[in-house]
């Protein structure tokens, strides 16, 4: 499963249901405000936070303009550590690839820490058509595995449940899985826990393969990093004998020096945290310790077409820390669910998008699912500006002719009058004579908009006719103001490596 969910509707229909959903919204309402005024405590305590936002933002642009050079060059690390590397263009490539690693094991059984890149290929379907069971092992995961139920946050999967529906899925549920939930299980967070332990308990033991995604990749030593908050991660990662990683080619950044950046801002901009609990690294294999074979599967599936726009593109730099999920007024009210896909919120509104294409309904919706509020691009820590991105979006969904259709007869009119100066002077006085007559709220499709606000009063007389009232000498109007050059790039943060191939700012 690969692209939008199955069966999901447009991103309109399907926040209509769940904006009526009142559980789904407080639910979300209270976590989302939780997670967000920790992560500003957090963020507030570095004095340099927004050198090290641009530090981060650069590290990744200037990877991503040398992303061929680097994605060879950890192929070649992570050979010489003692992995093995494999190249998949689409989720079905990937799925393939996957599949027959572990059925070359001869398990039938994988243990999983939490991936997004695998939901995104639908890795645990193809798995499951191949007689082989994934279990889910990070907690939210769990949840959202034992109630047949999809991811609706990056960060807390299970963030549209509470902790009695919680308990209800532990209770009924887990026993089809493995070890039962605890008799008289209550919906204490603790007790949760605890039986969310003794149920993976038996899978960590008994596991022979994990699989993994990774947060980062280090190209000058074929390093993973894998950063998580409970440990489930590095029981996977450590104690079965074959490990299979599926990551992102946008994953990967230079060096240690460049590693260090995102350490430092992933944790605060998502866990609200100044550093994970656990995060593990691993270089190919060793005989020591860790699992005897590595697998590295490098998955493109729409990342290279992505690349190739120069405003989308930026989209590449998410981290996958979920903060421009907490600060959107639009996520808020409709959930995860609404966007269709593993990648919700205002990152998923421009990600999937370029991943998938504008084909289905629903990718064509999701440049819309957004007030352009901005407050997204302010808690980034690598400075996407989505609000810029979603709007490019718009404008290539309404060149296909995908668009509202009542958007594109607008804008088609606009440019018309606009184009003929005529016209535009003619709708001017027309606009400026009756708008005594114009109502406060827009009718049919247009009046969703107007319930919140009210239209912009047209003013008595248009700026043309007042200059050519005040300026009888004729002088014409004056133009609009030329748009300002662009600025010189800054120097290279801190993290730059001067031995890096292209020097220079990232």
């Amino acid at each position: 499963m690969s692209g939008t969910y199955l069966g999901m509707p447009a991103f309109p229909e399907a926040a209509k249901k769940s904006v009526d959903d009142r559980t789904l919204r407080a639910n979300l309402r209270h976590a989302t405000h939780t997670i967000r005024d920790r992560r500003a405590e957090a963020v507030a305590e570095l004095a340099d936070w927004a050198q090290l936002r641009e530090a981060g933002a650069r590290i990744k642009e200037h990877t991503l303009r040398r992303l061929d050079h680097y994605l060879v060059q950890l192929e070649q690390a992570v050979t010489d550590a003692g992995g093995t590397v494999h190249w998949a263009a689409d989720a079905d490539e990937a799925n393939r690839i996957v599949t027959g690693l572990v059925k070359a094991t001869g398990e039938t059984e994988v243990v999983k820490v939490k991936s997004m890149a695998t939901q995104e290929i639908g890795l645990n379907e193809a798995l499951e058509a191949e007689g082989i069971a994934a279990y889910e092992t990070d907690l939210a995961e769990l949840i959202v595995q034992l109630g047949q139920d999809r991811p609706s946050h990056i960060l807390v999967p299970a963030i549209h449940r509470n902790r009695s529906e919680i308990r209800d899925i532990f209770a009924g549920q887990m026993g089809r899985w493995g070890r039962p939930a605890p008799e008289g299980l209550t919906d204490e967070p603790a007790d949760l826990a605890e039986a969310a332990r003794l149920h993976l308990r038996e899978k960590f033991l008994r596991a022979k393969v994990g699989i993994s995604g990774a947060n980062f990749m280090v190209a000058e030593t074929g390093t993973l990093v894998v950063v998580e908050s409970e440990g489930n991660g590095r029981m996977c990662l450590t104690l079965p004998e074959t490990l299979v990683s599926v990551v992102g080619i946008e994953k990967v950044v230079p060096t240690w020096q460049d590693l260090e950046v995102f350490l430092q801002s992933l944790p605060r901009s998502s866990t609200a945290e100044r550093m994970n609990p656990y995060t593990s690294t691993w270089t190919g294999t060793t005989d020591a310790d860790g699992p005897k074979t590595f697998h590295l599967v490098l998955l493109d599936n729409g990342r290279t077409d992505t690349l190739a726009d120069t405003v989308g593109r930026q989209a590449l730099r998410c981290i996958r820390c979920s903060a421009c999920l907490n600060v959107c007024p639009v996520y808020e009210r409709a959930g995860g669910h609404a966007y269709g896909s593993v990648y919700p919120g205002p990152i998923g509104a421009i990600l999937n998008p370029q991943l998938h294409g504008t084909g289905s309904e629903v990718d064509a919706s999701l440049p819309y699912a957004s007030s352009l509020c901005g407050a997204c691009y302010d808690v980034c820590p690598v400075a996407i500006d989505i609000p810029e991105v979603l709007v490019h979006l718009r404008e290539r969904v309404a060149g296909t002719g995908k668009g509202h259709r009542a958007e594109r007869a607008a804008i088609n009119a606009a440019g018309w009058v606009l184009d003929h100066p005529a016209a535009l002077t003619a709708a001017l006085r027309a606009a400026s004579l009756t708008r005594k007559l114009h109502p406060k709220r827009l009718p049919g499709p247009g009046r969703a908009w107007t319930d919140s606000r009210d239209l912009p009063e047209v003013p008595a007389e248009s700026f043309r006719g007042w200059w050519k009232k005040n300026n009888p000498g004729g002088a014409a109007a004056p133009a609009a103001p030329a748009a300002p050059a662009a600025p010189t790039a800054p120097a290279a943060p801190p993290s730059a490596n001067p031995g890096s191939p292209e020097e220079g700012p990232r």
